[in-house]
Formats: structure tokens, C-alpha cells, sequence
């Protein structure tokens, strides 16, 4: 019908093109010449003909463009139309993709890597942003999550990142956890992971509230060798603890940013009931006794979009090549961070996770963990909370004794046996720790 519809077109337009010199009243057939304007009461039967066949040529070309319309629309193809699923999709592969993090300059790549032999050509690695991207985060900071992101969590759920190798899907299953710690080690990290068992993550400092302690690793070198002797000792005390949660994805300091956000997708699919989730690092000491008991206890169990830790306020980006936490102007072009707290240790509410780790589906990774997930916070309108004393959380090692550390939270930079030295004398002297010496 559509190659018969042309073909009335064609002719029709030809005839169209035929009368417009005789409606202008012009006649070329002799050397005469002469201007008018046309009778219509003396139209031309072929005219006539050309008008009912114009109409006819419209309709049918409007049919034929609605036709094609209602069957995009039916089949689910037209923009407007696009099911939630392809949305979850869509947004899953956006996720993989900036973890991944498709490179747009190479030497910056070589700047931020830590390791020089990448597992695989695209594994995770952090990459310099374009400009439409700086552009999209900056104006994104200003907008809150939107209501359907937020329903397409479920679906977005169905399929993992990443991955697992070790899991513990039934940690949360008997209880909602009071309390989930979240912490991120290297897999080498034996010696830290037993210490911690032992002391400030041992289940005896629950108090007769819910409590979970994971550890969070990836995979490197060591871990993927045939018969890895590394992998066979993380696979025994995953059977004996059941506290660790291993994905393979690079385990680098670069990828501290992805290990946390499969710290809350963990707990957004498997722990959504938890009341309170702490993320911290394997060379902390944590007094969960104080953290419990006095801060967050009081607090009830209703808290919402509650997060808090050391303030990190105003800092502006680190353009120093040198340092750690160098952030290169192609990937974070702003002059100033929004307000975070010190990755070292950070408390939030358990509905927080899910809402983090939504708002990180649509921010581009940076590789500084602690100011991503501040940049997610502030697209999500989330202030944290100042804790009530500014003592409570430290990024340094505050010098030991008894009474300091049984009014703090968080210290850092501890082997594992300090921490376990520290613990047990903390211990000790529980019950009167500012009426002795140390």
C-alpha cells in the first residue's frame, strides 16, 4: 500500500507542478505571453481529479504513520513506553560500567592504578571523567533521587554486580541486626581479621542486641593463583566464621569506593532490616561497646537517614601528585567537596545503605571513597549528623590509656596486636578506667 501511495503522490505532484503555471496565467504554447488569474468557476475536470486524489494521498499516509505508531507503542519500543525492567537494565550496566570505568585518559589511568597488571583489560579501575560528566555530577549534587530510581531497586537487585565467591545471605535471617560492621581488609589481612574477631567485632560486645560482623574482600594475584594457598585460608575461615564476604572485583585501594558499595548493596539485598550499619577499616579500633550503649541505643529503633562520623567540611580537592589522596582535575573538577565524614569509620542508619547505594547508580566513581559516598549524601539532601562529641571519631591514632579510649570510637592506624593489647586492657579496666594509671 505504501509503494501504491508514493506512486499516487509522484503523479499528483507532476500535476501539481503542470497546474501552478496555469493558475499564475501564464501561457507558453505560442510567443505570446499573458498574466490572470484563473476561473475556478471553469476548473479543469483534471484539477478536480488532482485534488481528490491529494486528499486521498493524505489520509492514507496519515493511516499508514498511525499504524506504525500504535505498533511501536504495543510492542513496548516507543521511548515513552520503556518497561522498568529495561530501565534496571540499563541502569545495572551504567553501574558496571563506571566500576569499571571505560578510560578516557590513559595516563591518568597510569597515575591512579596501583597495580601495573591489571587482572583483565577493563577491570575496575578509576579513569579521568569527560567534560558531559563533570557536568552531570556538579548538577546532580542538586537534585534529590528521584522516585523512580527508587522503584527500580528491586529489580536492580535480581541480578549481582559481582560475582560471589564467599557469601552469607542468612546472616540477617534469624534477627534483624542492631548493629552490622561492615569491614573493609585485604585478603593477605589474616592477622587483622583475627584480631578483630577477638576484640571490638567479637559477638560478646552485642549486649544482648543483633549483631553482625562482615569482612569485605575482592580478588588479586595472589588469591587467583591455581591452588593459592591465600584463597584456601580465606575459604577456611569463611567456614569457620561465617563472616566474610568475597566478590571478584579488583582488590585495590583504588577500588575502595566499589568495595563499600557492595557493602551497601549487600546489606539493601540481604540485611534490609538492619537498624544501624558501621563502615570501617581493618586497622581501627572500634569501642562497639560505646558506640552501642551511648550513642546510637539511645536513639531508638525508628532512626532515619541518620549518618554521622568526623566532619569533613570544606576540604578542597588535593592537586598534589604525590599524595595519597590526590584527586586529578580531569575526574574532580570542583574546587570544593561536599561535606563527608572520614572513611576510617561511619555510622549510618540501615535505610541509608539502600538510598547510597541507589544515588551511586547515576554518580560517576570516584576513587576516594569517603568523598563519593558525601557526593551521594548530598544528591540524596542527607546532612550528616555531628556526633555529639568531637572526640567520639578520629582519623589519627590518639595516644592510649583507658580512660581516653573508653570515651572514643574510632582511632586509627593499629597492627593487630595493639589492637588485641589495647582491647583487653580497655577491658580491664572497664568499670573504672579513669581511676587508674594508663
Amino acid at each position: 500500500m505504501a509503494e501504491h501511495t508514493a506512486s499516487i503522490c509522484s503523479r499528483t505532484d507532476e500535476l501539481q507542478a503542470s497546474h501552478s503555471v496555469q493558475e499564475k496565467g501564464f501561457h507558453i504554447s505560442g510567443l505570446a505571453v499573458y498574466s490572470g488569474r484563473f476561473d475556478k468557476s471553469n476548473e479543469p475536470k483534471e484539477i478536480m481529479r488532482w485534488k481528490r486524489r491529494h486528499r486521498y494521498c493524505s489520509v492514507i499516509l496519515f493511516l499508514i504513520a498511525l499504524v506504525f505508531v500504535g505498533g511501536l507503542v504495543i510492542q513496548g519500543q516507543w521511548p515513552s513506553q520503556v518497561t522498568q525492567e529495561t530501565f534496571a537494565a540499563q541502569e545495572l550496566q551504567t553501574m558496571k560500567a563506571f566500576s569499571n570505568f571505560t578510560m578516557t585518559n590513559p595516563a591518568k589511568l597510569r597515575e591512579l592504578e596501583e597495580s601495573s597488571s591489571p587482572l583483565n583489560s577493563n577491570e575496575n579501575v578509576i579513569s579521568a571523567l569527560d567534560e558531559s560528566l563533570q557536568q552531570g555530577l556538579e548538577n546532580s549534587l542538586l537534585s534529590n533521587i528521584s522516585s523512580s530510581e527508587e522503584m527500580r531497586v528491586a529489580r536492580i537487585l535480581k541480578e549481582e554486580p559481582y560475582e560471589y565467591i564467599l557469601n552469607e545471605p542468612s546472616a540477617c535471617l534469624l534477627q534483624a541486626p542492631f548493629l552490622v560492621l561492615l569491614i573493609a581488609v585485604e585478603p593477605k589481612k589474616t592477622d587483622a581479621r583475627d584480631a578483630i574477631r577477638k576484640t571490638w567485632a567479637n559477638e560478646s560486645v552485642a549486649g544482648g542486641l543483633g549483631f553482625v560482623r562482615l569482612f569485605f574482600i575482592g580478588v588479586n594475584k595472589d588469591t587467583q593463583r591455581n591452588g593459592s594457598k591465600l584463597q584456601h585460608t580465606i575459604e577456611e575461615e569463611s567456614h569457620r566464621y561465617h563472616d566474610i564476604i568475597q566478590q571478584d572485583y579488583r582488590d585495590t585501594y583504588n577500588n575502595l569506593t566499589l568495595k563499600t558499595l557492595m557493602g551497601m548493596y549487600w546489606i539493601t539485598k540481604y540485611c534490609p532490616e538492619a537498624k544501624y550499619v558501621m563502615k570501617t577499616d581493618s586497622d581501627m579500633f572500634v569501642n562497639t561497646e560505646y558506640l552501642m550503649e551511648k550513642l546510637l541505643k539511645p536513639k531508638g529503633q525508628l532512626t532515619q537517614k541518620y549518618f554521622t562520623g568526623l566532619h569533613m567540611s570544606d576540604f578542597s580537592p588535593n592537586r598534589n601528585k604525590e599524595s595519597k589522596w590526590y584527586m586529578p582535575l580531569e575526574v574532580y573538577p570542583g574546587r570544593r567537596y561536599p561535606t563527608f565524614c572520614s572513611g576510617t569509620g561511619y555510622v549510618f542508619s540501615g535505610d541509608v545503605a539502600r538510598r547510597i547505594y541507589v544515588a551511586s547508580l547515576t554518580i560517576p566513581r570516584l576513587h576516594l571513597e569517603d568523598v563519593y559516598v558525601g557526593m551521594c549524601l548530598a544528591k540524596l539532601k542527607i546532612e550528616p549528623t555531628p556526633p555529639p562529641n568531637q572526640l567520639l571519631f578520629n582519623h589519627w591514632r590518639v595516644p592510649y590509656s583507658s580512660c581516653r579510649y573508653s570515651n572514643l570510637i574510632t582511632s586509627h592506624g593499629f597492627h593487630p596486636n595493639e589492637i588485641i593489647q589495647y582491647w583487653q586492657h580497655l577491658q580491664s579496666n572497664k568499670h573504672d578506667p579513669c581511676q587508674t594509671t594508663g
